[in-house]
C-alpha cells in the first residue's frame, strides 16, 4: 500500500465480529457493549478475530511486563549514561522502580482513571513514572517539552492529572505559572536535579520513591488484578494544529497487542534487540517502539542525551549500535547531509569507488523487489564502501532501519538504498496505536509503507478516479476514543453506523460542540449529473427504499418539501436504535434535518479526497444548526 493523500482514520465496522467471554485462563475483560467510548473509566469491546493473530488471548500492561521479567528478570532493560558512564537496570530492577513508583503515586493521591502527567526528554524515570502510573490505576500522560505553560495546562486539565513528574526546573516553573488552574493537581515531581527552591507538594525524584514505602504491596497488587485489558491506561494527545489537542484513548489490549504484532510482523526476536531512545515520548511512534516493543521482546532501551537532535545522537548511536533504529524523515536528511559533506572533500579515487558502489547499491532495490541474485560486485562493495559507511553510522548492527511520522522524498530514500541502508516505511497514527502498515523486506518497495499489520484490515473509503481516497482502519490496534470529546470521536467513527440502519442517508454531519446535546445534519442519496454535481434525482436504490416503505418518489424534494411521514419515521426508528447504545443522554442525537441537497466538492461541502469539510458545512447551514438550539 503506497503512501496516499489520506489524512483522517475513520473505523468501519464489521457485522460480523465475535463476541468473546469475560474470562478465559487469565483473560481480564470488563463488561462492554460499544467499540469506542470517550469517558475515562467506560470500557470497550475489542476488536477480536476469529483466527489468527487478531484472535490472541487480550493482555494488561501488568500481564505484559511480569511475562518478560519472569524468563528476562536479568536481562538489562533500560540504560542511560550519569557522569559519562553508563548505567543499566535489568527487567526485574526495572519492574521494581515501577512498582514502588505506582505506591509513592497511591499515597500523593493519584485517584482511578485520573491523569499522571509526564513532561520531560527520555529517561528511565520517564519509563518508570509511565509504568508506575498505570500499575496504580492512573492514565499515564506524555506532555511535549516544547508546549508552552497554556498548552501543558490544558493537557493537564483535560486529563485530571493528580500528578505532574517534570524533567527539571524550566519545565517545573511552566507549570508553577498555571498551578492554580489545575483543580486537580495534588503533587508535581521533578526527576532531575535538586528542587531551586522547597516548595508544598513538590518533591524530588529520591523523596519520591520512598514516599509509598509504607503502602502495603498488597494495597497495589489488589489495583492491579482489577484492571482490564480493554480499559484505558494512556492518552497520547494530538499537536492540536487544527485547534486544542485531543486526547487519544489507548486501552490494555491497544498497547499490548500492537507491541506483539508490530514485533512479530518484523520477526523480532526475544532478549536480542536494542535500540536508542530519542524522539519524544509523548509521540505515539516512540512510546510504542521505545518503551512497549522493547518489554514485549525483552529489548535494551539506551537512552540518548537531551541534545540528541542537536549533534549528540551520532555519538550515541556509535557507542550503542543498535540493532532497530527509528527516525524521522529529519534525521535521515541531517544524515544524508552529513555525509554527502564528507563526501565532498574525498579524493578523487574515493569518489569514484563510492560512486560505483552507490550504483551497486540502487540494484539492491530489484534484489529486494524480487528473487533475483545479487548484482555482481556486491561483495567488493560491501567490504570497501558499505561496512564502512554503515559502522561511521553505528549501524553496522542494525537489522531494521525505518522512518515514520512524516513523508520521506524519494531522494533520500535512494540515497540510503544507494549505501545498502534501506529504510523500510511505517504508516499508522496516534489513533491506530502507532503503526497501520510497515514496510519490511518481503516485498519491499521504494516510497511504500508495506503491509497491513497482521490481524488488521483497511478499507479505501470513496476514492475517486486516481485512486485516492480516506483509509479506515480495522483492528485492536485502534483507539478507544478521543477523551471527553464525544463529537470528535464520531467525526473518526464511520458514519455508516447510521447509514447502515437507513440506507437511503447519503452523508450525515453531527453538530453539538459546546452545544447541550448533539444534533445531525442528513442528505439522502441522489444521482449525480456529468459535472458530478448532485441533482434532485434520487437514486434507483433510493427510489426503491421509498417504495418499500409504501412511498412513491423520485426526488429529493419531495421527501424534504412534504417531510414524507413515512421516510421521517424510519429516519428517527434508526437513530432511536443508534441512540440506544449510547451510555449516556450527551451521546443520543436529539434533533436532525434533512438537507435539499446532497454534498459534493463542487458545492464545497467535501474535499478532493472526499473528506467532510465540517467548517465549511457548519457556516452553510448555520440556520439550520442554529434552529435546532434555538439561537
Amino acid at each position: 500500500m503506497s503512501v496516499m493523500n489520506c489524512v483522517s482514520l475513520r473505523v468501519f465496522s464489521s457485522s460480523d465480529e465475535p463476541e468473546i467471554p469475560l474470562t478465559t485462563g487469565d483473560v481480564r475483560l470488563a463488561q462492554a457493549q460499544e467499540l469506542w467510548s470517550t469517558a475515562r473509566d467506560k470500557p470497550v469491546k475489542l476488536r477480536m478475530e476469529t483466527s489468527g493473530l487478531g484472535s490472541e488471548p487480550p493482555m494488561t500492561i501488568h500481564q505484559m511486563f511480569l511475562a518478560t521479567v519472569q524468563k528476562y528478570g536479568d536481562y538489562p532493560a533500560l540504560r542511560a549514561k550519569k557522569d559519562g558512564m553508563w548505567v543499566t537496570l535489568t527487567y526485574k530492577e526495572y519492574y521494581q522502580h515501577a512498582r514502588a513508583a505506582a505506591k509513592s503515586f497511591l499515597k500523593l493521591g493519584l485517584e482511578r482513571f485520573h491523569g499522571v502527567g509526564i513532561l520531560g526528554f527520555n529517561s528511565p524515570e520517564w519509563f518508570i513514572a509511565d509504568v508506575g502510573c498505570i500499575l496504580a490505576g492512573g492514565l499515564a500522560t506524555g506532555i511535549y517539552t516544547t508546549n508552552s505553560p497554556e498548552a501543558c495546562q490544558y493537557v493537564a486539565h483535560n486529563c485530571e492529572a493528580n500528578v505532574l513528574v517534570v524533567e527539571n526546573n524550566k519545565q517545573l516553573v511552566k507549570i508553577l505559572q498555571v498551578r492554580d488552574q489545575l483543580p486537580h493537581l495534588k503533587a508535581i515531581v521533578q526527576y532531575k536535579g535538586e528542587l531551586e527552591q522547597k516548595l508544598p507538594n513538590v518533591y524530588t525524584w529520591a523523596e519520591f520513591m520512598k514516599f509509598g514505602a509504607n503502602v502495603p504491596d498488597s494495597e497495589l497488587d489488589v489495583l492491579i488484578d482489577c484492571q482490564k485489558a480493554n480499559e484505558c491506561c494512556t492518552l497520547i494527545y494530538t499537536s492540536g494544529t487544527t485547534g486544542n489537542p485531543k486526547g487519544v484513548m489507548l486501552s490494555h489490549d491497544n498497547i499490548t497487542w500492537t507491541a506483539s504484532a508490530a514485533g512479530r510482523m518484523i520477526y523480532l526476536k526475544m532478549a536480542e534487540e536494542e535500540l536508542v531512545s530519542y524522539l519524544p515520548l509523548s509521540h505515539v511512534a516512540a512510546q510504542v517502539q521505545d518503551m512497549w516493543i522493547c518489554m514485549r521482546f525483552a529489548g535494551i532501551t539506551n537512552f540518548a542525551e537531551p541534545d540528541a537532535l542537536k549533534g549528540s545522537l551520532a555519538n550515541t548511536l556509535r557507542e550503542v549500535r543498535p540493532t532497530s533504529f527509528l527516525g524521522v524523515p529529519r534525521v535521515w536528511e541531517k544524515m544524508q547531509e552529513a555525509m554527502k559533506a564528507v563526501g565532498a572533500k574525498s579524493s578523487v579515487t574515493k569518489k569514484k569507488i563510492a560512486d560505483w558502489a552507490k550504483g551497486i547499491g540502487l540494484q539492491l532495490i530489484l534484489f529486494l523487489y524480487s528473487d533475483s541474485s545479487v548484482p555482481w560486485g556486491f561483495t567488493l562493495a560491501n567490504a570497501l564502501v558499505f561496512k564502512n559507511v554503515r559502522k561511521a553510522l553505528g549501524l553496522d548492527r542494525c537489522r531494521t532501519c525505518f522512518t515514520g511520522a512524516a513523508p520521506i522524498t524519494k531522494d533520500t530514500l535512494e540515497y540510503f538504498m544507494s549505501l545498502y541502508i534501506p529504510l523500510f516505511e511505517l504508516y499508522g497514527m496516534s489513533e491506530s496505536t502507532g503503526p497501520h502498515s510497515i514496510s519490511w523486506a518481503e516485498g519491499y518497495r521504494i516510497m511504500s509503507c508495506g503491509k497491513v499489520l497482521t490481524g488488521c484490515k483497511t478499507k479505501l473509503d470513496k476514492p475517486d478516479t486516481d485512486g485516492t481516497g480516506e483509509i479506515c482502519f480495522w483492528g485492536r490496534h485502534v483507539f478507544m476514543g478521543y477523551l471527553n470529546m464525544p463529537e470528535k470521536t464520531e467525526e473518526a467513527l464511520d458514519t455508516d453506523t447510521l447509514k447502515e440502519e437507513v440506507s437511503i442517508i447519503s452523508n450525515v454531519m453531527l453538530v453539538g460542540d459546546k452545544k447541550k446535546f448533539l444534533s445531525m445534519l442528513l442528505t439522502l442519496k441522489c444521482n449525480v449529473d456529468d459535472n458530478g454535481d448532485p441533482t434532485d434525482e434520487l437514486t434507483p436504490l433510493a427510489v426503491e427504499y421509498c417504495r418499500q416503505h409504501g412511498v412513491i418518489a423520485s426526488k429529493v424534494s419531495e421527501i424534504v418539501n412534504k417531510k414524507e411521514p413515512a421516510i421521517y419515521k424510519t429516519i428517527q426508528e434508526g437513530i432511536d436504535r443508534v441512540n440506544a447504545k449510547a451510555t449516556s443522554n450527551a451521546q443520543r442525537v436529539q434533533k436532525w434535518t434533512i438537507l435539499q441537497r446532497d454534498f459534493s466538492i463542487s458545492g464545497g461541502e467535501l474535499g478532493p479526497t472526499m473528506k467532510l469539510k465540517r467548517p465549511v458545512v457548519s457556516k452553510m447551514y448555520e440556520e439550520y444548526i442554529n434552529k435546532f438550539y434555538g439561537e
